[in-house]
Order: structure tokens, then sequence, then C-alpha cells
């Protein structure tokens, strides 16, 4: 059967300056396939429009040119097939951890109490956090929150789960958790597309299937560099080292 896909055609987006006098563009004609299974990370430069991109896939914002379409549908809006993880955690403050999870899987549209209860248990204990189930955002370590973050949206079981450097903010030994936790979602939800904006060479060479490295003023694809490595992936390995080598010296090259 055919893989279903995320395709983007001739996208590009402008903005209106600030000071309201003319335009910037932020991205330019970029052409870019997804299929399902595929974790895809997309590294540049900043302003080469890579968070643009993301909210243009999430639907948050619309296109200026081109189109996107999911499963040949066209996308115009957001829809929880198109899941969105951000910087910061963005939970729900007067909820606890627990509550912030049920909610988004209610507002998935699932109304099986009982389902709905095997699964939040399913998801908090994936990320190892059962003891915290009553605990509010505030009383959360950073990554302890951004780990509920994702499970709060990867609940939905999105088609396509977005995201926007959700880890830069965390410190190693937790961002190295998180990128094994991502991991093993991607494997376990071989429907899924997976697409993450993020600086770390490293971490887009280690997670990802693909990496798209773009270029700025204005942002375009620069070069989609398909990554043949298995899981889990050693960053000392010759091979590592030769992949982040060519990103880097593509890095160089547009900047």
């Amino acid at each position: 059967m055919e893989k279903e896909k995320l395709i983007l055609k001739n996208v590009s987006k402008i903005f209106p300056k600030f000071d309201g006098e003319g335009i910037t563009e932020v991205l330019h004609d970029i052409n870019l396939t997804v299929e399902e299974g595929e974790f895809i990370c997309i590294v540049g430069p900043s302003g080469c429009g890579k968070s643009t991109l993301l909210r243009l896939i999430s639907g948050l914002i619309p296109t200026t040119t081109g189109t996107l379409s999911l499963k040949e549908e066209k996308i115009e809006g957001t829809n929880v097939n198109r899941g969105m993880v951000f910087q910061k955690h963005t939970l729900f403050p007067w909820l606890t951890l627990r509550e912030n999870v049920e909610f988004s899987f209610k507002m998935a549209g699932n109304k099986n109490k009982k389902e709905s209860k095997e699964m939040v248990d399913k998801f908090i204990k994936m990320i190892g956090m059962q003891d915290f189930q009553n605990f509010y955002p505030h009383q959360l370590s950073g990554g302890m929150a951004q780990r509920v973050a994702l499970i709060r949206t990867m609940i939905t079981k999105p088609k396509v789960f977005l995201l926007d450097e959700p880890l830069g903010a965390l410190d190693a030994f937790t961002r190295m958790n998180i990128q094994h936790e991502l991991i093993q979602m991607c494997k376990a939800n071989k429907n899924m597309m997976f697409i993450l904006v993020t600086h770390d060479v490293d971490e887009a060479i280690y997670l990802g299937t693909r990496v798209i490295v773009m270029a700025p003023r204005p942002g375009v694809i620069k070069e989609d560099i398909k990554i043949d490595m298995d899981y889990p992936r050693n960053r000392n390995s010759d091979k590592f080292i030769e992949y982040r080598k060519h990103i880097l010296d593509v890095l160089n090259f547009t900047t």
C-alpha cells in the first residue's frame, strides 16, 4: 500500500515589515515531500524560516503562494492530524500533569472514559512520571514539563508531529534522554511523520532519517540529506562524523 504523504509545492511566505515599509520574504519556493515513518530534521541559521515552515504545516498561518497537502487534502487551518510542540512547554498551569494529558485526549474527541484512562496511564508510564501525576507544571523541572508536552501532543496520534526546538532550553543529560524517547516514539508509530526544527547539527543526525539544510535571505532548501544509519546512533562513529562535517560545510557555505 502506498505511503501517505505531506507535500509542500512551491511554498513561499511573505510578511510586511514592522515599520510598514515594504515586505520580507521569509521562505521562497519550498518543495518538500515527507512520507509516513520518516523523521525529518530541519537545520539552518537564524532567520532562514525554519519555525515559519512548521507554522505553515500546522496551519497556524497561511502560505503566501504555493500549496500544502496531507493525504491529498489541502491544508487549511489547524487540525488534530497535525500536532505541534513548542520550545516552551505551554502546559496549562491550573491543571495537573495528568489533567493536562487528559485534556488533550478529550479535545481530540475521545469520550470513552475507560480508554482515556488506559491511554493516559500508558503515556505517563512511557515517560516514567507515574509518581508526578498530581503535580502542577510549576512543580516540575523544565525537562519533566517538556516530556509532558511531548506526550500531551503525541496521545492524540497526529499524522504529522511537529517539534519546534522543544529541547533547546534543556540541559545536555535531559536533552539526550528525550532524544532517546523521541526515537522510541517514532519506532512505535510507523504511520506518523516527525518534523523537528533544531540548531543542533548532532541532534539532527542522531534523530533524523533525513536532514534538510536551509539557507536564509529568503529561506530556501539548500540540501536534503538522507541519513543512512541504524538506531541507536554512535555520535563518535566515522559515519556520524562524516555527516556532521558535510552538514557544517553546507551551513558555512550558506551563511
